[in-house]
């Protein structure tokens, strides 16, 4: 019987129409985020995945390679690079916004995939999230495309909900990473050294930021933090999992993702990513039926 009840929960959970704002706060702020990222990469595009800088060779079924992509030509990495942006700007403005987020999803993952030393964790995740903006309704309430339809009288002219699937996945998202991210480092130095916290600042991500935290802070308040940190990670499906402690721990990712952007900065990308799956997943419900009062001509899907 308690599975059953489960069962159930889980089912009218994936079932519930969210907000449209949720899913076009992803559109605009998730690709603004990674196409930041790749502004260094694609800068040298010829020499990123191209044929004009360095490339591991084939190591023909090596496990530590298993799957081999070759550079490209320069006039061909390029075009990638100019596709990657075109798409990346068009699904921002919602211009095709489903389509544009698919062709973005598959530069996304072959660059990855092609760029493999340099891979990181925004290369990694952003395939993954730009396909669920291409699953959801992007862009049916806000963008460009959405404004023509509604000069022409065209389809819905601004759904304030859409089904949950695309929403829920970029929900769980998150907490699966933190959860993982809480884990791995319990099973390394996070509960043995009070000070690997701290020691993070000092390292070649340093900040002004975080050097002047570093000169100001006295060592204990790093270990408290690491505790605060810690506590969050891995106990991350609880907090988001209870309607009691989910708005706490949306404000307290914010805050941390703050702080790591200011912090430590190569990954600021990574943090403004975060953030923009929190605020997409968990803001309250209350502040996106306020914003949605103030937007165009507003009515059910």
């Amino acid at each position: 019987m308690t599975w059953w009840r489960i069962r159930l929960a889980v089912e009218s959970w994936l079932d519930q129409p969210v907000s449209t704002l949720r899913i076009e706060v992803a559109r605009v702020c998730a690709p603004l985020a990674i196409l930041g990222f790749m502004s260094s990469r694609l800068a040298h595009g010829d020499e990123w995945i191209g044929n004009a800088g360095f490339r591991v060779p084939d190591l023909e079924g090596d496990w530590r390679q298993p799957l081999f992509i070759p550079a490209l030509d320069s006039w061909a990495a390029w075009l990638v690079a100019a596709v990657l942006v075109a798409s990346g700007v068009a699904c921002v403005l919602g211009i095709k916004t489903r389509w544009a987020a698919l062709v973005f999803a598959m530069c996304l993952a072959f660059v990855a995939l092609s760029d493999r030393l340099a891979a990181y964790t925004v290369s990694k995740l952003s395939p993954a999230v730009v396909l669920a903006i291409a699953s959801g309704r992007a862009g049916s309430r806000f963008g460009v495309d959405a404004y023509f339809e509604r000069k022409r009288g065209e389809g819905d002219p601004s759904p304030t909900r859409q089904p949950s699937g695309a929403v829920r996945f970029l929900q769980v998202l998150p907490v699966v990473i933190y959860s993982a991210s809480g884990i791995a480092k319990v099973r390394g130095d996070w509960l043995h050294d009070p000070l690997v916290l701290w020691s993070h600042i000092h390292d070649s991500y340093q900040t002004p930021v975080s050097f002047a935290l570093g000169s100001l802070l006295p060592g204990w308040t790093w270990t408290a933090l690491q505790v605060l940190v810690l506590a969050f990670e891995v106990l991350a499906p609880v907090w988001f999992g209870f309607a009691r402690t989910r708005t706490a721990a949306f404000v307290f990712g914010v805050g941390m993702h703050v702080m790591i952007g200011l912090m430590f900065g190569p990954v600021r990308w990574l943090a403004l990513l975060m953030i923009t799956l929190l605020v997409c997943g968990y803001v309250p419900d209350r502040l996106l039926d306020a914003l949605d009062r103030t937007g165009p001509a507003p009515r059910e899907a």
